[in-house]
């Protein structure tokens, strides 16, 4: 051991020699990014429509409230429902795998075998760890899954957990572009740069997760954000609120 390397302590993984991994699992980070990302957007692109047609504030509250419930539900079933397909197509597959090395355990065994192989290891100590490994069903098909498809069984996101990190994070995304507005300060132009500070402070704290720069996952998120903005304004302002009187 190098005299300025401290040893390795007897209680602690491989993660903590050195550096750590992020928890990229579960489905958590993905859904609570994908709903901040898209309450914002959603949102700040509704009360520029609107607000751009000439409506009251009242009714631009209205609107974005209504889109605000109604993105978050649908956002949180449709993240409920594709986690829960993925995982029973990670489950229809585990079948498949587990019916292959029941019908064909030499094949398996020989795929295994060279599988380790091509990894870099000896034939004898590739034969010897695939039959190891073998010996045990279950470790069996999760590695063949993993190293031919990369799928792993036992780590599989969870749909609740993805379905409520994107309502919970969908609603908050949808209310910055409406503070101005429940505060009573009915002023399109202020409300949209409430919302573009928004998008910058998610894209730069999205990028925290990532080896982005925060500068630049910022400026990117602004840049959607600005375009959907923009496109659904000048909607707005064809359209217009037809006048009264």
């Amino acid at each position: 051991m190098p005299p300025d390397e401290e040893p390795h302590p007897p209680d602690e993984g491989v993660d903590e020699v050195g550096h750590t991994h992020a928890n990229v699992a579960g489905g958590r980070l993905r859904a609570a990014t994908f709903g901040a990302m898209d309450g914002l957007v959603t949102n700040i692109s509704l009360v520029a429509g609107v607000g751009a047609s000439g409506a009251s504030g009242q009714t631009i509250i209205l609107s974005g409230m209504s889109g605000l419930v109604a993105g978050a539900f649908s956002m949180a079933l449709g993240e409920f429902t594709s986690v829960t397909t993925q995982n029973e197509q990670v489950d229809a597959e585990v079948l498949v795998e587990r019916r292959e090395l029941a019908r064909h355990p030499k094949a398996e065994l020989d795929e295994l075998i060279e599988l380790f192989v091509d990894l870099g290891m000896r034939e004898e100590t590739a034969a010897a760890a695939a039959a190891e490994i073998h010996l045990d069903s279950d470790k069996a098909v999760n590695l063949h899954l993993t190293h031919e498809l990369g799928l792993d069984p036992d780590d599989q996101p969870s749909p609740m957990v993805a379905a409520v990190s994107s309502f919970v994070m969908f609603s908050l995304g949808a209310i910055i572009p409406l503070l101005t507005y429940l505060a009573g300060f009915e002023s399109l132009t202020v409300a949209l740069l409430v919302g573009a500070v928004g998008l910058l402070l998610a894209g730069g704290l999205a990028s925290r997760f990532t080896s982005q720069p925060i500068w630049k996952g910022a400026l990117r998120q602004l840049a959607f954000g600005a375009i959907a903005a923009g496109a659904t304004y000048f909607v707005g302002y064809l359209i217009g609120v037809p006048a009264t009187g």
